[in-house]
């Protein structure tokens, strides 16, 4: 117990025994001249299980578990000791001679340069450099052969491409950056425009890309050329080869004539078609429950001439808040007067419930036309002359 220190935890109901011996290092971070080390420094030695019932006022078991191997340590052994120790076992390798490793003595770079020195022929006015010089290495002379004329190579040109875009009707630059896959801002730079600039049509833009991909991409179409496939004409397009055969109606496998004409499924092309759906899908439902209200009200439908009028003496009579079977009138009522072959021909009376076609709400009938009107209504405006005026005469449909 001289040479080892021993430490102990809790940990989740268990005691743990922990053994550090004195002096000794772990194999894990050996250093160079160390002879010996502990593989088990941090390991656990002892432990005791200890359990409680869940108020931990009642001890339920009590374990100790073995200790391991007293032997601890471990002796260090050099990469050099056991390349001896296999040589002396197995023989030296072919490449060594003698009972020791003997490593070759490594040169460096410069003192190799030196060694080999390149001799070339003396210069002469007006004459070509002879294409035979002499290497000469160690011992040996090596004739090298070289070109006459050496070409300089010239640094790789990338050639920008670019072509030319004119501005169509309601084109904005968002729109135009967002139908070649560029940004705004760039557009901008690489045409020195600048935000207070306005767009006009026929205006060119250049763009970073050929002018037969600029023309394809405005039109979202592309004419197919000798040598052309679905695979490489979508990969130009940054397109998927299928979903441009399904958007053109043919087999992904099919060979494409020369002349045929694509339509492409650019993103800018899809995201119109759906909002042109969408707003055509609104459209209809708006209809269809527009209609399903009015074919829903009443049993009777009748076209007549609608006209309007208000709460003055010169369109009514002396009473003009007095109605016909004595009903009084208020601003803000929907109210109609019909003629009279409405009533005794189409089954109307007071109070009778209409719907007015383009109209919302729901009218009653509280007042009678003249005996010359046929087929014809009169909706209340109150005491507003000007939206009566404005009202005219129109022909609508009636349902009661």
């Amino acid at each position: 117990m001289s040479k080892r220190i021993l430490g102990l935890a809790l940990l989740s109901g268990s005691i743990l025994a922990v053994s550090l011996y004195a002096g000794s290092i772990e194999c894990r971070v050996i250093v160079s001249g160390m002879k010996e080390c502990s593989p088990y420094s941090n390991r656990l030695l002892v432990a005791k299980e200890v359990k409680y019932t869940p108020n931990k006022q009642k001890l339920i078991v009590q374990k100790e578990l073995p200790a391991p191997k007293k032997n601890l340590h471990l002796k260090v052994i050099s990469a050099e000791d056991m390349l001896n120790r296999y040589i002396k076992e197995f023989g030296p390798p072919k490449r060594f001679t003698g009972g020791e490793v003997s490593l070759p003595k490594l040169v460096p770079m410069r003192m190799q340069e030196e060694k080999k020195q390149i001799s070339r022929p003396p210069f002469r006015p007006g004459a070509e450099r002879e294409p035979i010089v002499k290497v000469v290495e160690g011992n040996q002379s090596i004739e090298v052969t070289l070109p006459k004329t050496a070409e300089k190579r010239q640094p790789h040109e990338t050639i920008q491409k670019e072509g030319v875009y004119k501005v169509q009707k309601g084109d904005t630059l968002g729109k135009i950056a967002l139908m070649f896959g560029l940004k705004s801002n760039d557009i901008m730079k690489h045409n020195e425009l600048k935000k207070k600039h306005m767009l006009r049509i026929g205006q060119k833009l250049k763009l970073p890309f050929e002018q037969e991909k600029i023309d394809a991409i405005a039109s979202a179409s592309y004419t197919v050329k000798e040598g052309d496939t679905l695979l490489n004409i979508a990969k130009k397009f940054g397109l998927d080869a299928k979903e441009l055969a399904a958007y053109n109606k043919i087999k992904s496998t099919a060979q494409i004539r020369k002349g045929k004409v694509l339509e492409l499924p650019l993103p800018y092309v899809v995201a119109a078609q759906k909002a042109k759906k969408r707003a055509e899908a609104k459209k209809k439902l708006a209809k269809k429950q527009k209609n399903r209200f009015i074919r829903g009200f009443g049993k009777h439908k009748l076209r007549v001439t609608a006209t309007a009028y208000s709460s003055h003496g010169n369109q009514t009579d002396s009473t003009p808040f007095l109605a016909a079977w004595n009903n009084r009138l208020r601003p803000g009522m929907k109210v109609i007067a019909v003629s009279r072959d409405l009533l005794y021909k189409y089954g109307m009376k007071n109070g009778t419930r209409v719907k007015i076609g383009g109209l919302p709400g729901i009218y009653r009938v509280r007042d009678k036309m003249n005996k010359r009107y046929k087929k014809r209504i009169d909706i209340y405006m109150g005491t507003n002359r000007k939206k009566a005026l404005r009202w005219g005469r129109r022909s609508v449909v009636i349902y009661w």
